[in-house]
């Protein structure tokens, strides 16, 4: 357990980044009468994930790797996060749509059929709770390998010589 507490915080961490975000996504009307937009702006969380992985990595890097850390050593890191993100995936997704914005369900559906986008049966069977557990858990897995793939790349470092 003592190998993945780093991740692990960083995983509740960015559990909670997400809460926030998606808390500020209702407030700013994101998830009701500017609906429309919604798409293209949940795309801003992007910025602050990939931070948020920058610094899981360079908390591994400095703490547990005692300063260097290879590619692999950092993108390994990063896949266990995003396994550990996808496994929060289930609850964090339950936490918000019911919790946090109930009403977003109803909403994208109405607003979806309402624009032509997907007819009423389709976008009701797309927007349930179930499909987004499954696409939040996905996401994570893919995203975060991804995302750690990148970050890795310039967080590695080569063992000084003393």
């Amino acid at each position: 357990m003592k190998n993945i507490a780093i991740e692990l915080k960083w995983a509740v961490l960015i559990t909670v980044a997400t809460f926030t975000w998606m808390l500020l996504e209702k407030t700013m009307g994101w998830h009701h009468e500017h609906i429309a937009n919604h798409y293209w702006l949940t795309l801003l969380f992007f910025p602050i994930l990939i931070f948020l992985y920058t610094l899981a990595l360079r908390e591994k890097r400095r703490k547990y790797y005692q300063g260097s850390m290879s590619w692999v050593q950092g993108f390994f890191s990063g896949a266990i996060l995003s396994v550990i993100l996808a496994i929060f995936a289930p609850l964090s997704q339950y936490v918000i749509h019911t919790y946090i914005t109930p009403h977003y369900f109803p909403n994208i559906i109405e607003f979806v059929v309402e624009s032509g986008q997907m007819p009423r049966e389709k976008a009701e069977a797309y927007f349930t709770l179930t499909s987004y557990i499954i696409q939040a858990a996905i996401g994570a897995v893919v995203g975060g390998l991804v995302i750690s793939a990148v970050v890795a790349v310039f967080l590695k470092r080569k063992k000084t010589v003393a």
